[in-house]
């Protein structure tokens, strides 16, 4: 019993955080804006979900603090972020399609953080 109650509370204190982003791209400087912006979501451990759209798996909800932070601090200066955090149960609640066929959510990543 005490197993079942551990494994339903780590089920929400695990969390995933998405970033949702709109940047132009028109100009030269504003895609090397995209471009920096991208590659700071890949080295802080996000990985694309669709085009525009990264996520990230995180222990808990202070260690999704931090990595909502490192995004904040490599914001661009022009175009539209959207940051939101989900819980790993509410991620498992996800339907996901290729076409109109059901197909297996992603696995969770596999990673390794040091502190």
């Amino acid at each position: 019993m005490k197993n079942d109650q551990s494994q339903r509370l780590s089920l929400y204190r695990i969390m995933w955080v998405f970033v949702f982003f709109d940047l132009p791209t028109e100009t030269k400087q504003n895609r090397k804006n995209y471009t920096n912006f991208r590659k700071a979501l890949l080295k802080d451990g996000f990985a694309m979900v669709q085009f525009s759209i990264y996520s990230r798996h995180c222990g808990s909800y202070e260690n999704s603090i931090v990595h909502v932070n490192r995004v904040k601090s490599n914001l661009p200066p022009a175009g539209e972020v959207m940051i939101f955090r989900i819980t790993d149960k509410q991620f498992s609640d996800m339907e996901f399609f290729a076409g109109r066929e059901e197909v297996d959510c992603p696995d969770i990543p596999q990673q390794l953080e040091m502190f």
